[in-house]
């Protein structure tokens, strides 16, 4: 039987980490572009809240791959289909990729790592500067991603009334 709701860890995950990947990537931006005292604090606040949303990410994508997940509405055109899928999927991308690219820049530059994790890397200032521009670039990406995701559930929510939103919202089934 094809669910007509994400299941409820599912959904709990969802509204738990949205918060939570909204002030992560806000905290990135606001510690590179500062040299405020701030700097250090958002800096200690930004390692174990990406450790934390790795642990995360990796439990909501068990249970997407383990679950069946709602259709898309048929009257959904195909290209709006191909790019929920594509969209969901580059988002548990960066999910992933951003906290172990952050963890093994940290390595490559010889950084102090968040609860004692072990290095990922031996350091070298290359790699570092290569891992740091790839962090930036791809925090970019996610930012996009994100602000497209709210985008569409807004869309769904607000306009289409078709469904999507509810599916993966807290309230009761309609």
């Amino acid at each position: 039987m094809t669910p007509q709701r994400f299941s409820l860890a599912s959904r709990l995950l969802h509204w738990t980490m949205a918060p939570l990947l909204l002030a992560m990537l806000l905290i990135g931006t606001g510690m590179v572009a500062t040299v405020s005292p701030w700097r250090l604090s958002l800096l200690n606040l930004h390692k174990p809240l990406g450790l934390a949303l790795l642990v995360l990410a990796v439990l909501r994508l068990l249970l997407r791959l383990a679950g069946k997940t709602p259709p898309l509405p048929s009257t959904l055109p195909l290209p709006m289909r191909l790019a929920a899928h594509a969209s969901h999927w580059l988002l548990y991308g960066c999910m992933l990729a951003m906290p172990l690219i952050g963890w093994a820049m940290l390595s490559a530059g010889g950084l102090p790592l968040p609860l004692h994790l072990p290095p990922l890397l031996a350091p070298g200032v290359v790699r570092y500067a290569q891992l740091r521009s790839l962090h930036t670039v791809l925090g970019e990406l996610f930012y996009l991603t994100v602000l497209a995701h709210i985008m569409a559930g807004l869309l769904h929510a607000l306009l289409l009334r078709d469904g999507v939103f509810g599916a993966i919202s807290l309230g009761r089934k309609h």
